[in-house]
Formats: C-alpha cells, sequence, structure tokens
C-alpha cells in the first residue's frame, strides 16, 4: 500500500506539476499573444513634414540632373527668340481633308485605269484566240522557274528568269521585265485550257509594264484564270509549304469572287440526318467552310441544319441575314464544326424556311437587294418537295438554288438534280475531299452570268486585308506598325466577247492589282496633323481600312498571327467615344462634315489615359466605296507656325552627325524612279537641296520646316559636346540627350559608348515607339506635350510582354517576372527594369497662339535615380527631433517602412524590390492604392478595348449553362467553400490566426492553372479595363487605414516640378486580406 501510496502520490505531484507547466504555458502563450497584438495595434507615425522635405530636395536634384544634361533651357531660349520672326497659322480642317481626298482619289484613279487597260486587253486577246485541243506551250511556271534537273537541265515549265532584289517590292526578287505562272496543285499545269488561257494571257505581259512605266507605285498586277492559273506581274519564284504543295487558288481570293459576282444573300442548308455520318458529314462540313469562304463583307448568310426538325446553328440568327464579314464566317465555322447527325433528313420545312428568310429580307429592303441562292447540301432528297417551290418561287425563279450530293452513293442524283435545275442552280457531286473546291466554285460562275451578258464591267474594291502568301509576310509583321500592313484590291471582271460564246456568258477571269494602305496614307502627312492628330480610312459598310489604333496582329506563342475578325474591325469599335456612332453613321454614308469628341486616347499600349478635345473632319473619295477622315487635337493641331531660313544654313546643320529626320515620311518622293528607290529621306533632302537630283517631288513646306529647325537646334550639338568635356565630369548613368521637333527631325547624342549603355536599342531604328513613323509622333513627344513646358515628366518605358491589350496568348498583365521565359527576362531588364526618360515638351507663341515646337529630354539608368533617392531619403542618427512629432530620425532603410516613387499613372519607378519596377502599385500594394482612390488623389478611368483576344475553354454556349439553370450555380458555390475552407484548415495554425501570411498565393497552383490556360483557344471579345489618373490639385495626403488587428500608416507627397510622387508606407502592417491587390487586368464585358 505504502509503495502504492508513494506511487499514487508520485503521479499525484507528476500529474500536478504537469498542469502547472501547461498552465504556465498557456499563461506565457497569452502574455506573448497579447504583445504581438500590442505591436500590431501600435500606430506608428511617419512625420510628413519629413516625407516632404525629401520630396523638395529630390526635386530640386531631378530637375537639375534632366536640365543640365537635355539643354532644355536653351532650346526653349532659342526657340522664344524667333517667336518674332515666324508665322503662325490656323489649320483649316475642312480645307485640309478634302485636299487629302482629291490626292487620294486620283492616286486611286490611276489604279482603276491600269485595271481597266488589263481588261481590255484580255478581252481582245481572247477574241482573236482560237482554242486549240493540241497546244504545246511552255511557259514560266513560278514553281519551277530557275530549276534544274539531276543533269543540269532545266526542269519542264522552269528555264532561267532572271530575279532580282527590288525595294519596291518589299524586298523580294523579282523580274519586273516579265510576269510568270502560278497554278495550283490540284490542277494539272498542261491541262488544255490552262495552256490556251496562259497562251492567250501573255498579251497582258506588255501592258503590265507600260502600265508599271506610267505609275511607277503600282505594286502586283495580276490575272486570275477562271480555269485556276494566276498570272503575276512581277515575276517572283514561288514558294510551297512544308509539304511541297501550293494551296492558293486565286478563285478563292476575296477580289476575284467580288469581282466575279455581283452581292448575294445565300442561306446554306445541311443534311444532318443519320445516313450523313462519317465521312460524308465531314465532306458537308468541308463544303459550307469553302462556300463560306467564298463571300465578303458585301454578301449576307445563314446555316440551316435540318433532320426531323430545322435547326439554326447560330439561334442568335434565327429567321435573318448576317453580314459576310470575316468575324461571322468564323463564327459559322466553329458552329458548323459541332453539328452531329440524327434522325430523319426533312429537306421540306428547310427549304420552306429558307425561302420565308430569303422573301422576308427582300420584301423589308434587307441584305444585299441582289442575288439570291440556297446551297442544298444533302446525300439524297426522298420527299414531295415541288410544291415548296410552286410556293415560294415559281415561275419567277427569283432564287437560285444551288445542289451539291454528297457521297458516293448516287440512287438519289437525280432528284437533287432536278431541284437544282428547275430553280436556275447547278447539280455537282462531290465524293471525296478533294472534290469540294473546283465544285463549290461553279456557283460563282452561274452567278456571273448575268454580268457577261450584260458585260457589267463593274470595278471593285475589297475590305483591308493581310497577304498572307508571300515569303516574307512574317518579316513585315514584325518591322511595320499593324495599322500600316493591310491593302486593298482594285478589280474587275474579264468577259468573252466571242459572238459565238456572248449568250452563254463566259468569264474568262478577273485583273486586279494591290494597293497598300500605307501607300494612301503617305498622302496625309503627319506633320500637318500635330503630335496627335491623324488620319483614318472606312469603308461604306463601315469597316476600318486604316487606323492608327488599329491591331490586326496577336501573339501566339512568339509567333504574330492575324485576329479571326481583323478586316471587320468597325469604326465605332476603334472610336469608341463615339457613342450615338454621329461619326459612323455620318462617313458610311459619305457625307462631308465636321464634329468634336472629348476622348480619352491611350498610349503606351493602353496603359496610360491622356484626356484630349478632338475635332474630326471627313469626306468621301469619289469612285470609290471610301471615306477619310482626319483628327486634329486641341492645343496641339489647332496652329502651325513656319519660318525662313537660307538653304545653305539649313542644309549645313541638317547635315550634321547628330542629325536624323523621319525615314517613313515623305520629305521627297523616292518611289517614282527606281533609281532613286535605294535613297533614304536624309540622302534624297540633300541631293535635292544641292541640285544633284532636281528631279525629284519634294514636299517643300515640310522641307522649309526641316532646315528651320535644324537651325534653331544647332546649337545643341555644341551644348552637349560641352557637358561630354567638362572638367567637373559627366554623372555617372546619363546615357542619351535627344530632342524631336514638329518636322520628324531628330539629334541624338550619346554620352555613354553603346558597349556600356544599358538602353542599347533606345532610338534605334528598330525602336519605333519612340521615333517618328508614318502613323506616330515618339512616345516621348507625345507624353511631353500633354504636361506642362519646362516641367519633366519621368516614366519607364514598358516593353510588349507586360500589355493591357490582350493580344496575346499569355495574359503577362498579372504576371510576375520570374515567370517570364528568358527572352522576356531580358527584354524586361534592358528596358523596364534599368532605363527611365526624362522629357519635356518646347512651344512657341505668337499672339497667345501656342505650338508645340518640340521635346527634348535624357535617357538615364534607373540607379541613377535610385542612389538619389536612398540618399535623400534618410535623415542621419544626429538630426534634431524635438520638433518632430513621429519616428525621428525616419529613413527609408529601416525594415518597417516601404518607400516609392511612383509616377502619374501609378506605375512604380523606384522600390526596394527591384521586381516591383514597373508595376502598377495597386498591385504591390492594394490598401494605399485604395485609400488614394477613395481620397481623390488617383481618379480611375475606364477605358474599352473592342480587338481583345480572349481564352474560351470552350464555345460560348457553355459558358451560358449557369444562366439556365440555378442548380448549377449551387454546385458552384458549395464546391467553391468546400475548396477555399479545406485549404484553410490545411494552412491554419497560431501564426497563421494571428497573422495573414497564409493567404499568399501558392506558386504551384498559379503554374499549373497557366498550363490548363495555354491549352485554351483565343477568340475575338471586347473587354472593359482600368487606368489611374493623379489629381495634380492635392499634393499630399497621409491617412490611417484600419487591417483588422493593426492600423497601416501612410505619407504621399508630391515631388516638385515632376510628375513623381513619393511614398512612405507601415510595411508590417499587412492589409492584403481586407484589401486585395488593385489591378489593371481587363475584365470581358
Amino acid at each position: 500500500m505504502g509503495v502504492r501510496s508513494r506511487s499514487a502520490g508520485g503521479w499525484g505531484r507528476g500529474a500536478g506539476a504537469g498542469k502547472g507547466r501547461r498552465m504556465i504555458s498557456v499563461s506565457l502563450w497569452m502574455i506573448c499573444s497579447s504583445w504581438l497584438c500590442w505591436s500590431a495595434n501600435a500606430q506608428m507615425k511617419i512625420p510628413p513634414e519629413t516625407v516632404q522635405q525629401w520630396a523638395v530636395s529630390y526635386g530640386k536634384q531631378i530637375l537639375a540632373l534632366s536640365t543640365k544634361y537635355s539643354g532644355s533651357l536653351l532650346l526653349q531660349k532659342k526657340y522664344k527668340d524667333i517667336e518674332s520672326t515666324v508665322k503662325m497659322e490656323e489649320v483649316d480642317g475642312e480645307e485640309l481633308v478634302k485636299r487629302f481626298a482629291e490626292e487620294m482619289e486620283g492616286m486611286l484613279g490611276r489604279k482603276m485605269k491600269s485595271v481597266k487597260r488589263l481588261a481590255e486587253a484580255a478581252e481582245d486577246a481572247d477574241l482573236y484566240h482560237e482554242f486549240n485541243a493540241t497546244l504545246q506551250f511552255d511557259y514560266y511556271n513560278s514553281m519551277t522557274i530557275n530549276s534544274v534537273d539531276e543533269e543540269g537541265n532545266p526542269v519542264e515549265l522552269g528555264g532561267e528568269f532572271p530575279l532580282e532584289e527590288n525595294e519596291h517590292f518589299n524586298k523580294l526578287a523579282v523580274n519586273t521585265q516579265q510576269s510568270d505562272i502560278q497554278v495550283p496543285t490540284n490542277v494539272y499545269n498542261k491541262d488544255p485550257n490552262i495552256l490556251n488561257g496562259v497562251y492567250m494571257s501573255e498579251a497582258l505581259n506588255d501592258v503590265f509594264l507600260d502600265n508599271f512605266q506610267k505609275d511607277p507605285t503600282l505594286t502586283w498586277q495580276y490575272f486570275g484564270s477562271a480555269t485556276g492559273f494566276f498570272r503575276l506581274y512581277p515575276g517572283i519564284a514561288w514558294t510551297p509549304d512544308e509539304n511541297g504543295v501550293v494551296t492558293f487558288d486565286c478563285r478563292n481570293r476575296n477580289w476575284y469572287i467580288q469581282a466575279a459576282t455581283s452581292p448575294k444573300d445565300i442561306i446554306i442548308v445541311v443534311d444532318i440526318s443519320g445516313s450523313m455520318k462519317g465521312l460524308r458529314l465531314t465532306i458537308a462540313k468541308h463544303t459550307i467552310n469553302t462556300i463560306l469562304d467564298t463571300l465578303g463583307e458585301n454578301d449576307f448568310v445563314n446555316v440551316i441544319a435540318y433532320s426531323d426538325y430545322v435547326q439554326y446553328v447560330e439561334p442568335c440568327f434565327k429567321g435573318t441575314l448576317v453580314q459576310a464579314d470575316l468575324d461571322n464566317r468564323e463564327h459559322f465555322k466553329l458552329l458548323v464544326e459541332e453539328l452531329q447527325v440524327k434522325g430523319e433528313g426533312k429537306v421540306k420545312k428547310a427549304m420552306k424556311e429558307s425561302f420565308k428568310i430569303l422573301n422576308e429580307a427582300a420584301a423589308r429592303g434587307q441584305g444585299s437587294l441582289c442575288n439570291q441562292a440556297i446551297m442544298l447540301i444533302t446525300d439524297g432528297a426522298m420527299e414531295d418537295y415541288e410544291d415548296v417551290f410552286q410556293e415560294f418561287n415559281w415561275p419567277e425563279r427569283r432564287v437560285r438554288v444551288f445542289t451539291y450530293l454528297i457521297g458516293r452513293e448516287v440512287t438519289f442524283a437525280q432528284n437533287v438534280k432536278w431541284i437544282a435545275c428547275n430553280n436556275k442552280g447547278y447539280y455537282t457531286h462531290i465524293s471525296t475531299l478533294a472534290d469540294v473546291q473546283e465544285n463549290v466554285m461553279e456557283y460563282l460562275h452561274v452567278l456571273s452570268r448575268p454580268m457577261v451578258i450584260n458585260h457589267d464591267h463593274d470595278i471593285i474594291w475589297t475590305e483591308a486585308y493581310m497577304d498572307s502568301v508571300l515569303p516574307n509576310t512574317e518579316e513585315l509583321f514584325n518591322t511595320r506598325a499593324q495599322s500600316l500592313l493591310l491593302m486593298t484590291t482594285v478589280a474587275m471582271p474579264v468577259f468573252s466577247k466571242k459572238k459565238e460564246t456572248l449568250s452563254h456568258g463566259i468569264l474568262l477571269g478577273v485583273v486586279g492589282t494591290d494597293v497598300p494602305l500605307k501607300e494612301l496614307m503617305r498622302l496625309a502627312p503627319r506633320y500637318k496633323l500635330g503630335v496627335h492628330g491623324y488620319a483614318f480610312l472606312n469603308t461604306n459598310n463601315g469597316y476600318i481600312l486604316s487606323h492608327p489604333d488599329l491591331r490586326p496582329l496577336y501573339k501566339e506563342g512568339k509567333k504574330l498571327k492575324p485576329k479571326p475578325n481583323y478586316n471587320s474591325v468597325d469604326l465605332s469599335e476603334v472610336e469608341w467615344e463615339d457613342d450615338d456612332e454621329k461619326l459612323r453613321t455620318a462617313m458610311v454614308k459619305g457625307e462631308t462634315g465636321s464634329m468634336s469628341l472629348d476622348v480619352r486616347a491611350t498610349v503606351e499600349k493602353g496603359r496610360r489615359v491622356m484626356f484630349l478635345k478632338n475635332d474630326y473632319f471627313y469626306t468621301t473619295i469619289n469612285e470609290t466605296p471610301f471615306s477619310l477622315g482626319i483628327v486634329l487635337t486641341r492645343g496641339h493641331g489647332e496652329f502651325i507656325f513656319t519660318g525662313n531660313v537660307s538653304i545653305k544654313e539649313g542644309l549645313n546643320d541638317l547635315m550634321q552627325p547628330d542629325v536624323t529626320i523621319a525615314d517613313e515620311w515623305t520629305y521627297c518622293e523616292t518611289d517614282i524612279d527606281p533609281h532613286h528607290r535605294k535613297l533614304t529621306q536624309h540622302q534624297a533632302v540633300f541631293r535635292y537641296l544641292t541640285g544633284k537630283e532636281p528631279d525629284l517631288e519634294c514636299d517643300e513646306k515640310l522641307l522649309r520646316q526641316t532646315l528651320f529647325d535644324a537651325v534653331v537646334t544647332a546649337p545643341m550639338e555644341a551644348y552637349w559636346t560641352a557637358v561630354m568635356l567638362d572638367s567637373s565630369g559627366m554623372e555617372e548613368g546619363v546615357e542619351t540627350a535627344f530632342l524631336g521637333t514638329r518636322s520628324g527631325l531628330m539629334r541624338v547624342t550619346r554620352y555613354v559608348g553603346s558597349e556600356k549603355r544599358v538602353a542599347k536599342k533606345f532610338l534605334s531604328p528598330s525602336d519605333k515607339e519612340n521615333i517618328f513613323t508614318l502613323d506616330h509622333f515618339p512616345l516621348w513627344y507625345r507624353r511631353a506635350a500633354e504636361y506642362p513646358a519646362g516641367k519633366f515628366l519621368y516614366y519607364i518605358p514598358k516593353e510588349d510582354t507586360r500589355d493591357v491589350f490582350r493580344d496575346y496568348e499569355e495574359d503577362y498583365s498579372s504576371t510576375s517576372p520570374e515567370d517570364l521565359d528568358q527572352q522576356d527576362q531580358e527584354e524586361l531588364d534592358e528596358v523596364s527594369g534599368k532605363m527611365v526618360i526624362s522629357t519635356t515638351a518646347v512651344t512657341v507663341t505668337v499672339e497667345k497662339k501656342t505650338a508645340v515646337a518640340g521635346a527634348i529630354g535624357i535617357q538615364m539608368t534607373l540607379d541613377l535615380l535610385e542612389t538619389r533617392f536612398w540618399a535623400t531619403a534618410k535623415q542621419p542618427n544626429d538630426t534634431d527631433c524635438s520638433n518632430t512629432e513621429g519616428i525621428c530620425p525616419l529613413t527609408c532603410e529601416a525594415m518597417d517602412l516601404a518607400c516609392y516613387i511612383i509616377d502619374n499613372n501609378a506605375f512604380i519607378i523606384i522600390s526596394k524590390e527591384r521586381n516591383d519596377v514597373g508595376r502598377f502599385f495597386g498591385e504591390v500594394d492594394g490598401s494605399v492604392m485604395a485609400q488614394l482612390i477613395r481620397m481623390g488623389m488617383f481618379k480611375r478611368v475606364s477605358l474599352y478595348d473592342y480587338q481583345a483576344m480572349c481564352k474560351m475553354g470552350g464555345h460560348s454556349t457553355s459558358s451560358a449553362r449557369p444562366l439556365l439553370s440555378p442548380f448549377y450555380g449551387m454546385v458552384a458555390a458549395l464546391k467553391w467553400f468546400l475548396t477555399n475552407f479545406l485549404l484553410f484548415l490545411l494552412e491554419f495554425n497560431i501564426c497563421g490566426f494571428w497573422h495573414s501570411d497564409h493567404l499568399a498565393e501558392a506558386k504551384p497552383g498559379f503554374k499549373a492553372s497557366a498550363q490548363r490556360k495555354k491549352a485554351d483557344i483565343l477568340q475575338p471579345c471586347d473587354t472593359e479595363y482600368p487606368s489611374f489618373v493623379y489629381e495634380p490639385s492635392i499634393k499630399e495626403t497621409n491617412s490611417l487605414i484600419k487591417c483588422g488587428r493593426c492600423q497601416k500608416m501612410f505619407v504621399t507627397q508630391a515631388v516638385p516640378d515632376s510628375n513623381l510622387l513619393i511614398l512612405v508606407v507601415q510595411a508590417d502592417c499587412d492589409c492584403s486580406r481586407q484589401y486585395p491587390p488593385i489591378t489593371m487586368n481587363p475584365k470581358e464585358v
């Protein structure tokens, strides 16, 4: 018992001791926790007056730095000195747009004359050509020219065909003395019809050459034959695809189809009954897609599928016709791919529905108001359908019916053929996929017969498109402004004039020539429109031909591709501030007039917003379906000043080594005489002004402005040289001084050699964003123009890899630098991470009328600004703190302080975390950004992008499922709750209870999500995204943010004479749970 008692006593003492230890532990834990709570609740006091002192000091330093190394005061003085000698003129927008339109009309008129000469020559050649079924004729086949066999002999249809690189034809190797022939792989190149057509069309060679001599601005001229061959001038070597196949068929091209037929309304009716399974359905889908490819924006279409019942492939288009633009055609193709077979075919119902649509469209004056046709795609028709035609189409037979019998089975061929023949259509039998192309094209010849018989030589102009056939297309995508990649084609049909075939209406083919829209836009010179001004073109359908904000390409991986809807972007989608579409309506109607709009314009790929007052002037271009508009911005495009200097004085200053002029502008026309095409604009101006090339056509007004600017800015070269030679030494980190003027003239001095320069690409010919181009002034010029003259604006440029526009396979806007691949990271290191631009505007004022003369600035390293800031943003230990309330001495080196320099759009320029540089501040600290917006220091501005590309996990119909059934919404909500609750339980711990660190993102999850997204398809979409703008009337602010168990203090102070702000933030209070990041990510609308 004693032992047991001792043991029990021992156990009792042991248990009591354990209980006591636990109580002590709990007490210590509570004391510790209480201390943590007290620490978290402790209020930090950041003295605003200290931050203000830093801002004033830092502002003086960077102003002195920018002023000294740019020479801005000297340049402004030089322009001030000439104000009494210059003449200020007000720009007349109405007169300007009319003059531009007249010049464009003249240019396009010359193209039309060339095409008419080709059509006449082709018809005459056919008239005197006798068809020879046994004709033997060797011609230059573009696939085999300059090719030899194993023994070194020319291959059949080959032979020597001299090719020489030509600047006028995008530096392609061409033969300007001869055309050659391209034949698709699926067409026999020695077929008698091909040989006779090629032989007959040899007569076009002389006309090609004559046209090019009369109008040296002509580009490609061609004849597309109805038999399938394509004669192209100048001749080139055609490049097949990786399988050695040439799929290009001129008869599929929009210019051919539009010229060969009148506008048309088409209903495609496809059989999806059970008998259409397997290969038949595949052939049917390919047939539909091929028919859709023959339609253009002047045509209207719908697609109906039938089995036991009738269904519209797009229910939203039920009972109507839609414009057959690229966007709608691609949409139909996606839907057609989802069709599945079922049930029994009831063609009668489908035909009734089709006739109703067409009849109602005609009665309401809708659709094309021209040809109407039904395309029936089936493997057989067993019903009694004659009464349908009697009710809806006979006896007038206004609607043609074309039938396509699918499959090898011909049991019902007679029925299907009867439908076509009794409704003025055409019957074809398609048994394999290879048969589709040729058989579909037959309907075009039928629809063209009335035109041929009436001999209607209507000239057509196509919508804007990209030539993706030429071998250097990818190079052009990467080197030319997107808005200038497009072209239009003027084309005309060629008919047989032989008496014996005149009544049959035989279409021989189509002739045409391409008109690059960049050549058309050269006729609206940039210098006449001001820094923010521009010109644009659109069609009578409201679609954009050319506009500086048009973005026809998107990036898939590393490759640029045309967007599915690139040539059906409406004017209202680019000029989206035109809410009631007054501008669009007037231009579609071909009216002449003007209007004003307050617009939110963007720069840097949409990341920054500018508020402009734009005056729009518009008119029609006669004899074409196009309208021209120009935009002049109040304050920049209203006035233009001119001054005079001697040619000798100006030329001397113009030819200095630090001077360049905009090579994409037309100071002198170098494209007329072949000998001038290798000249740069600088060389051409020099040769013209020195009398070496007196025949050059030059813009005298632009030359006067350029010479004047060269003289006024000439002292800057000596100034910059003196700064470099200053005995006190250069400030390490200042790399480049630069200026640009309204005439496209630039002066650049490199303070640092290329081997030591951080920003090696800056102001190089490939740095399109920062030099004068055909469609915009440099970014630093445009931004400086919107800031008070004399005050410097600072910013860090951004590369395309961090674009808010959704033109990329990956959405980089929320991607951290470590998630970018190596190449993107190198680009960010060079530009975004280490380079800062400082720029200011220079103005001229005469009689209270002000015009921007130019902009001047420096490019420096981020290290330089950082070093200055960190040295400024700390108080020494011996600071007198007697009159300071709060932390003293205050230093940004403290662990519990986060200090930032942000710009007027809240992008970070300086941060302790180098990876934060260039990011939007709201992404880094949502709590402080939210408070700054609430206090009015920053304003959120909504912007819209109607040319975006969004990830689509599946077809849009699936995304509507939650709207159709509340059950799915409940399931989704429950799933979200359980997932997040489980994650909370897994991550929960005492530390996490007191602190919010457990809310940090899980990177593996993000990466897995990104990998899933890569499988998604990009489709056109509309997005809304924010931009943020500083309110300059609020110079300083400070506030406390309550974040649960702690309070965060911050102080914001504007940096004088700049667009910068200093932000000092308490760093030991995490508010991310209460305040999520504020991002600029676009959302689909």
